[in-house]
């Protein structure tokens, strides 16, 4: 048998529905718009994602499993606090971050005049550098939810390693 590889990679997805004065936090930073994504927690698409990606790297289960929901305490919750969880939780393990990319599925709000402050912002929940962070944002050229911009969505990878 072969031992372990030393590094891992792992893939995360969010979606929510945009809705009108909903405050839109993409990365723990507040975008102007007129209408931010629906949720239980604070709704951060961006970090949501990063989350999931970082817990399947390890082989742990989803956001949903340590944040349900169904928990009233947790509502409105800023989304770094999950974040920071899914750290720790690979932390504990021995991983460390390598990198993460991301990739924002938006008609609406405009992501692209954001993405450095939301870079710098991703990289301090993640105690890792700037360049570390990809984020990319695209549209769905008028297709689907969310190309007619009534959804945010956010694709995201990223690589752990043992530390």
């Amino acid at each position: 048998m072969l031992p372990p590889p030393p590094f891992r990679i792992g893939q995360g997805y969010d979606i929510h529905p945009l809705v009108a004065g909903r405050a839109c936090i993409l990365g723990g930073v507040k975008i102007p718009s007129d209408v931010g994504p629906e949720g239980h927690s604070d709704a951060d698409v961006l970090l949501h994602a990063i989350a999931d990606a970082i817990l399947g790297a390890a082989g742990l289960r989803d956001i949903g499993h340590y944040f349900p929901n169904t928990d009233l305490t947790l509502q409105g919750m800023n989304s770094g606090v999950i974040v920071k969880k899914a750290v720790s939780e690979v932390t504990a393990l021995g991983w460390r971050i390598g990198n993460v990319d991301l990739v924002v599925l938006a008609e609406r709000p405009k992501i692209s005049p954001h993405i450095s402050e939301m870079k710098k912002s991703v990289a301090q929940l993640l105690g890792v550098e700037v360049g570390q962070v990809g984020i990319k944002a695209t549209t769905n050229e008028g297709m689907d939810a969310i190309g007619q911009g009534k959804a945010l969505a956010v694709q995201a990878v990223c690589l752990i390693y043992r530390g």
